[in-house]
C-alpha cells in the first residue's frame, strides 16, 4: 500500500481517532464530560441533576471508582465531578486535574444536591442525557453511540447544538473500509514515521499504568495473583501486565491510558500482550510498531461490527487482535 493512497490515508486516519488517551473507565469519564459541557452552557453551579443513561452505561459505571475523587463510585459521582472540576476542552480527559480542594468540593456538592438517574431506553447501546437546573433555567447535553459524539446541546428550550443521531455518522473515517488483507499489508508497508509517535504514546502510557498496577494495591490484584498461581512465561506475563493495567484503571489510577475502540481495557488488551512477547524475543522495535498497527486494527475492525458497547465483550475481541499482533511478531502469516 502506498502513502499516496486514499486507503492509506484513511487506516492513519483511524489510528489516530481511535488511540486516544482516557483517564479512568471511559463510560463514567463520558459522563464527566457531558457534565462539564453542560456546566459550561448553564454558565452556574446546578442546584439538581438529572442523568439518564442506557441499561449499558449503567452496568458500566454502577461500580467503578471515578478518578480524582477520593474514590467515589458511580453515576453521580462521574457527573458531580465533571460538573465541579471537570474540563471540557480536554473531552476524555476532563478530569485529569483536579487538586485537593476540588476533591473535597465534589464530594460536599455530591453530598448536597439532588442527583437523579434514569434508564434512558431509546434504541441507542451507548446514550446519556445530562440536565443541570439552576431554578428556573436549565442546560441539557446528549451523547450517543461513543464517547465524545455530543449530539444536543440546549438550553432553557433553546436548541444551541443538533446534529443527526445515527451511528453511522459518528467517526470522520469510514471504517468499513477495514478489511483483514488491507490491515496486514498496511502494517507491512506503512512508513514507521507516519505511526510511530500515536503508536510510542500508546507503548508508554499502558506499559506505565501496568506497572503500576502490578506495584500498587488495585481491585482484585488479578495481575499478581496470575504470576504468583502459573509462574513468569511470558504467555502468563503477557495476560498479567494486561490485568495489572485494568485494575488499576477500574479502581481509580489517576493514569492515562491509549483506548482502542473507546474503550480503556480493549486499549490496554490490544497492546499489553504484545509489548511482552516482543520484550521476550527481543523483537526489532520497528517491527513491534508494525504489529501494533495490526492489532489495534483488527480490533476496530471487529468492534465496528460489534458495536462499541455490547453484550459481547470487548476483552474476546481485543484478545482476539492481540493475538493476531503476536502471531505477527513471531512470524506468522
Amino acid at each position: 500500500m502506498k502513502k499516496e493512497d486514499q486507503l492509506y490515508k484513511e487506516y492513519l486516519a483511524i489510528l489516530k481517532e481511535e488511540l486516544i488517551p482516557a483517564m479512568g473507565c471511559t463510560e463514567p469519564i463520558a459522563l464527566a464530560y457531558a457534565a462539564s459541557k453542560a456546566k459550561d452552557v448553564l454558565g452556574d453551579l446546578p442546584d439538581r441533576v438529572v442523568v439518564e443513561a442506557s441499561g449499558s452505561i449503567i452496568k458500566n459505571v454502577k461500580s467503578v471508582i471515578v478518578p480524582n475523587t477520593n474514590q467515589l463510585k458511580g453515576i453521580s459521582a462521574a457527573v458531580a465531578a465533571g460538573i465541579v472540576a471537570g474540563n471540557c476542552d480536554k473531552e476524555l480527559e476532563v478530569i485529569s486535574e483536579v487538586d485537593e480542594v476540588k476533591k473535597k468540593e465534589i464530594a460536599d456538592y455530591l453530598n448536597k444536591t439532588p442527583f437523579e438517574e434514569k434508564h434512558l431506553d431509546d434504541g441507542n447501546v451507548f446514550d446519556l442525557i445530562v440536565t443541570l437546573y439552576k431554578n428556573e433555567d436549565y442546560s441539557k447535553v446528549r451523547i450517543s453511540h461513543y464517547h465524545t459524539n455530543i449530539v444536543l446541546i440546549e438550553r432553557s428550550g433553546d436548541v444551541l447544538f443538533q446534529k443527526e443521531n445515527k451511528k453511522e455518522k459518528t467517526h470522520s473515517t469510514d471504517r468499513s473500509c477495514l478489511n483483514m488483507e488491507n490491515i496486514y499489508e498496511f502494517s507491512n508497508t506503512v512508513d514507521i514515521l507516519d505511526v510511530k509517535e500515536t503508536i510510542e504514546r500508546q507503548i508508554e502510557y499502558n506499559s506505565s499504568i501496568a506497572q503500576e498496577g502490578l506495584k500498587n494495591n488495585y481491585g482484585a490484584n488479578i495481575g499478581k495473583v496470575l504470576l504468583k498461581h502459573n509462574g513468569e512465561s511470558v504467555a502468563v506475563r503477557a495476560r498479567a501486565m494486561a490485568a495489572s493495567a485494568s485494575d488499576a484503571r477500574m479502581n481509580g489510577c489517576e493514569m492515562p491510558v491509549i483506548i482502542n475502540s473507546g474503550s480503556g481495557n480493549q486499549g490496554l488488551t490490544c497492546s499489553l500482550p504484545v509489548i511482552e512477547y516482543a520484550r521476550e524475543y527481543n523483537i526489532d522495535h520497528d517491527k513491534l510498531i508494525r504489529a501494533l498497527v495490526l492489532s489495534n486494527l483488527v480490533a476496530i475492525h471487529e468492534k465496528t461490527r460489534i458495536g462499541t458497547l455490547s453484550a459481547f465483550c470487548g476483552a474476546v475481541s481485543a484478545g482476539a487482535s492481540s493475538g493476531a499482533g503476536i502471531a505477527y511478531l513471531l512470524d506468522g502469516s
